[in-house]
This record gives C-alpha cells, structure tokens and sequence, in this order.
C-alpha cells in the first residue's frame, strides 16, 4: 500500500479533471477521479478484462521500472493463440549490457547509495558473489522506491526479465510455479534493475531440488545479548560440528548474527537434513541451556542466542554471501575465516562502503574449498544412530 500511495503522489501531482481521450461510457464513479498522461508502468494481477478494455479487480503488484510508457504497445502483449508471437523477431539487447534506468533513486536515502551505486557494488564484488546463486532457486527482496519505503519478497518469476532463468518446481501443495534461478552476472543485475537489494538461494541446486547440498545455522541473538556472547556462541557450534567430523564456514549476516553453513558432498534428501539440524540445535540448547534456545518463540529468546535450523528445509532459504540487506548502514552478508572473528564488532560489520577495501586485500577465498570438500551426512548418522545423537 506505501508503493502504490508513493506511487500515486508521483504521477498524479498535474492530473486534469477531464478525460485526455475520448472513452465510451465512463463509469460514473470514475467521473470524479484526475486524468494523468502515462508516467509509469505497473505489474498487476487481474480476474479479466471489462468494458472498453478496463481491468477487472486489478491488484498493483509492483512498478516495472524497466519498460516506459511508449513501449506498451500491442505487440509487448502476448500472442492470440494460434497466432504467430509479434516480438519473436525484435532485436534483443546484448547481454553485457543490462542498463539500470532511474540510476539516481535514492535507495539506501541515509547512505546517499543510489541504484547506480547498488548496480556497480554487485558488478565489483560478482567474482565473489556469482558463486553462492549461480544455479540455485533464489528468493529476491525487491525494494524499487528504496529500502525505507515498501520492500517485497520475490521468489516466482516476473514479467519482463530476459537473462533470469525460471525453473518449474513442485510446491508443497503439489502445484509447480516458476522459480527464479540466476545463472550470470547479467541476470543479477537484471534482477537489481528490477529492484532487488537481497539475494537469498536455497540450500540446493534447481537441477536438484529435492536434496541438500547446504545446511544454514542462523545465530540469531535476543535484543539484550552481546556481541561477545555471540562469538563464542559460534565457536561452541563450530566445536561440535567438529567432534562429528563435521567442517562450519562463518558468515556475518549483516544483521546482528552469524551464520555458520555445512556443506554436503554428497547431498541428502532433505527430510534427513532437516532431521539432523533440528537434533543439533535442540542438543546445543540441552547442553547449554543458558546460552542456546531452539524454539522460534520471542519471549524464550531474552538473553539467549535463537539456534535456528528452520531453514534447512525444501524451499527455505538464506541470505546470500556478500548480498546486501536492506538495513539502514547497507550491510553485507560476509565470508569470514574463523581466526577473524574476533576482529569484528558486529554482524553488519561490512558495508556497501568498506566491503570492496576488504576484498582487494584478501589473498584467499576464506571459504575456499567449500565447494569440494567431501561430507558424507549420511555416513555420520549411521554411526550416531541415525538421528544426530551418540548411541549409549
């Protein structure tokens, strides 16, 4: 409702009382409503079309900032059937060169970050961002008037995108919908033309949907536990991970927590996966009852760290490595080394600012390996009994 208001006020600040073209039978409810030329483009859903080509219970979904007025004409309209597509032979544009319209919006307004600015952080850092979407079903957090205004997340395809791959996937309803699935640097900023701050894939491939390739364990903090308490919170989960001979990798979530991610070589179905990061997170809050908690509810949070395993599950998913959130201070979600933590105040730590410097010292991948090394999950709960726990 915000976008829509704020859209509002955009085009309509000269609109006429009068009609700009002739319109058989206005509806009278209409006749007290301002005129305005085409500003804009909206995306909407509607139940069918009425008299003189209205819109039936149209319902505004978002501003398509990549198509002007002048190009709705008939032919961006699809095909009747039967009939041939009228858009099959136009030109399209070169795949290097996705161009960001509207490059002044502010959409980081304390920071004075534009969309340009966005555009051009995710260009830089792409060699290392690429890696964590390529391939994988991702969710987009949409932000087109700014992260301070109204923000949506994205999962099934939009209208309009020419380099984001869709993947048909089965959902829990047995219904199948289009996934988006970034494959290039040209459909991540494609997808920033559309207005996407965040970036979160699954824990799977979409060529593999069904199984596991990556568990998350979200430290999620309580509003009155210390930056301290969480680093050694991470440090307790990496422990333990190792007595099951099992390797973390530490990400700051560019919010107050950390993420510490396991990957699996060979992937496993999921309801194994999730069988076993419930077991851990519930086993952690067992051991260490003044520390962890396992249960999403608020009021069991205060002074305790949320060890949140809901997201490995078919179709839950993360924040991307190096993807901004849509925070005030545009953090960054940030690979670290486990010898780093303790240099870091903060799990916004790293910005859109100081997230490049960081880059162009480093002189390895601090996730390097993660993509190759061997973790059998399976093998490890066979011989803890099959359900994450040691046999007595």
């Amino acid at each position: 409702a915000a976008g829509l208001k704020s859209l509002a006020r955009h085009v309509a600040h000269d609109g006429a009382r009068h009609a700009p073209a002739a319109v058989e039978g206005i509806d009278p409810l209409l006749r007290g409503a301002r005129w305005v030329q085409p500003r804009a483009v909206v995306e909407v859903e509607y139940r069918g079309l009425g008299g003189n080509g209205l819109l039936r219970q149209a319902s505004f979904k978002a501003l398509r900032e990549d198509k002007s007025p002048d190009d709705l004409a008939d032919p961006d309209r699809p095909a009747a059937a039967g009939g041939d597509d009228p858009m099959k032979n136009a030109p399209r544009p070169d795949a290097a060169a996705v161009v960001i319209t509207h490059p002044g919006r502010l959409i980081y307004p304390a920071e004075g970050i534009r969309k340009q600015d966005v555009a051009d952080y995710y260009r830089a850092v792409m060699d290392w961002f690429l890696p964590g979407v390529a391939g994988r079903p991702t969710s987009v957090i949409r932000c087109p008037d700014g992260v301070e205004k109204a923000c949506f997340f994205q999962k099934h395809a939009i209208a309009g995108l020419k380099h984001v791959d869709v993947v048909p996937i089965e959902e829990e309803s047995g219904s199948r919908a289009d996934y988006l699935v970034p494959r290039s640097a040209e459909a991540v900023i494609e997808l920033v033309q559309f207005g996407a701050v965040e970036f979160h894939p699954w824990g799977a491939s979409a060529d593999a949907p069904d199984v596991a390739d990556r568990l998350v364990f979200d430290l999620d903090p309580g509003p009155d536990v210390g930056w301290d308490r969480v680093v050694a919170a991470a440090r307790t989960v990496r422990a333990q991970l190792e007595q099951l001979g099992l390797e973390g990798f530490l990400r700051t979530t560019g919010g107050k927590g950390l993420h510490v991610v396991l990957p699996l070589r060979p992937a496993l179905d999921w309801a194994t996966a999730k069988g076993f990061a419930q077991a851990f997170a519930q086993s952690l809050a067992q051991a260490h009852p003044l520390d962890f908690v396992a249960v999403a509810s608020k009021a069991q949070r205060k002074g305790r760290i949320y060890l949140d395993y809901l997201r490995n599950s078919r179709g839950a998913t993360s924040v991307a490595s190096y993807s901004l959130r849509a925070r005030e201070g545009a953090p960054v979600a940030v690979p670290l080394r486990w010898d780093e933590l303790g240099r870091i105040g903060g799990g916004a730590h790293y910005t859109l600012r100081n997230l490049p410097g960081r880059l162009a010292r480093l002189r390895a991948d601090p996730w390097e390996g993660i993509d190759t090394l061997e973790q059998d999950l399976a093998r490890v709960l066979d011989a803890l009994g099959g359900d994450g726990t040691a046999d007595e």
